[in-house]
């Protein structure tokens, strides 16, 4: 295996995030705060890190393969949050909380262990809508570039042959990444724009920005979206939300191209749409049918609560704007059931994602007809083509890891006194990196402060697992990978 041109890529993103501390240097620096020193010595002990990887790399072979592919993959995800939480560290936050927050920034799962964030220092605020935003481009090249040619989870579906920018990704990475990064670029400058018509500050609407379309769900306010300062917001905010889980590719072929019939032609969109309407029309009627009192002031505000907390929780961002598990037992299997279903695949979005649904759903019916007529052969297709069974075995062993680490997540924060509620609700959303989860200690109206250490570092390893697609770290934890 060749481990040089992995120091490199690691040299490089390191330097490169050092970098990304220098705008939270200056801002506290403008504020005159306190806290000034914090990511001058950030960035400068991070940078000569980065150097020294760079250094120890140079000579060697640029090309990798496959193995090494897999290593670059895990360690980027394992390196950058280590280093990305020194300037938490230094501002003498735990080393716990630490990690917990730089993780969940960079996976954009939005949990978080920080309480006080209305009186927190504009550079910390601002670095934790940095690691989103990174984060948010940095999953969308790993799903559209690099998942598909290690053929993980079944990404091999979205690993296309033509020769526009979907074309074939690995070998033109560098051109597929600028065209999503200006398309990314883009969306997030019409976020903030939208934000601030919408009466939000410019420092607000550009950190909120970055943590909408990335699906993040950082906030710079301890109660979210149900901030004054942001509840004006909700209407942009649930149209980014949803964009965000969209496929990537396409977003950039229609913004950059305006082709929108490849958009038109994917079943992912249709399903995903259609789950969000079903989820929220179910909260809507239910409420106005049943509940007494109602929860809400009128139906207008329920469609808006509602549609803003569903889109929330199945994209992945995880913003909340009220305390959406008070809202009755319905309310909160459907919030769960969102919480796994996620968006489309290539996008900045989480869980299961909309094609491993159909195609698993597809593969029950076939083989359940299977089971009544033998004899019978029915194609499991997917838009309107035949899965191959290597791609079928992918989503399976996906769905397979992905539950038994749900599970097991579970299982290990019941040990640490959460209840049942809050340990399963917790688990679904750090694997499905969502963020707040359900109950008294980890709902939508608190935070992860009050869990214990050990869970944060279990939260941490699940939301790392679930951003990485689960199959390539058990890849790479394999004896058999590094015997070659």
């Amino acid at each position: 295996m060749q481990l040089r041109p992995v120091l490199l890529a690691l040299g490089i993103m390191t330097v490169l995030l050092a970098g990304a501390m220098l705008p939270c240097a200056l801002l506290d620096l403008a504020d005159g705060s306190d806290e000034a020193h914090v990511f001058w010595f950030s960035s400068f002990s991070s940078g000569l890190v980065g150097c020294l990887l760079w250094v120890l790399a140079r000579g060697g072979d640029p090309k990798i393969g496959q193995r090494e592919t897999f290593l670059l993959t895990v360690a980027v995800w394992v390196l950058v949050p280590a280093v990305a939480a020194v300037p938490f560290v230094v501002s003498g936050i735990s080393v716990t909380d630490a990690v917990f927050e730089s993780v969940s920034g960079l996976t954009t799962t939005g949990a978080t262990s920080l309480s006080g964030l209305d009186n927190m220092p504009r550079g910390l605020l601002l670095w934790r809508g940095i690691l989103q935003w990174i984060g948010g481009i940095g999953i969308v090249v790993t799903a559209v570039a690099i998942l598909p040619q290690l053929r993980v989870g079944g990404m091999q579906l979205f690993q296309l042959e033509s020769s526009d920018i979907t074309g074939k990704f690995l070998p033109r990475i560098k051109d597929i990444a600028a065209y999503m990064g200006l398309t990314y670029l883009i969306i997030s400058s019409a976020c903030a724009f939208s934000y601030s018509l919408a009466g939000m500050n410019w420092f607000d609407a550009i950190v909120h920005a970055m943590s909408t379309v990335s699906a993040g769900g950082f906030a710079n306010y301890d109660a979210s979206f149900g901030h004054e300062n942001l509840q004006p917001a909700m209407a942009p905010a649930i149209f980014f939300m949803a964009l965000a889980g969209l496929p990537f590719a396409l977003l950039t072929m229609l913004v950059l191209q305006g082709r929108i019939s490849p958009m038109l032609r994917d079943p992912q969109p249709r399903l995903y749409f259609a789950l969000l309407l079903f989820f929220s029309a179910t909260i809507v009627i239910w409420h106005e049918a049943v509940v007494e009192p109602p929860i809400f002031d009128h139906i207008f505000h329920g469609i808006t609560e509602t549609v803003f907390n569903i889109v929330s929780v199945m994209t992945g961002t995880g913003y909340a704007s009220t305390a959406y598990d008070t809202w009755g037992q319905p309310a909160i299997i459907i919030f769960l059931l969102a919480t796994f279903m996620g968006g489309c695949a290539g996008s900045a979005s989480c869980g299961m994602k909309m094609f491993r649904l159909e195609i698993t759903a597809k593969a029950l019916i076939a083989w359940s007809q299977r089971m009544v007529q033998p004899h019978r052969r029915t194609p499991v297709r997917y838009a309107g083509k035949p899965v191959d069974e290597e791609t079928l075995q992918s989503v399976m062993v996906f769905m397979f890891l992905y539950l038994t680490t749900f599970m097991v997540v579970a299982a290990l924060l019941s040990f640490t006194g959460l209840d049942a509620l809050g340990a399963i609700s917790a688990s679904a959303t750090m694997v499905s990196n969502v963020g707040p989860g359900l109950g008294p200690d980890v709902g939508p109206s608190t935070n992860f402060a009050s869990v214990t250490d050990f869970a944060k570092w279990v939260c941490s390893a699940a939301m790392l697992l679930g951003r990485l697609e689960f199959v390539a770290v058990f890849v790479v934890l394999t004896g058999r990978f590094w015997r070659g």
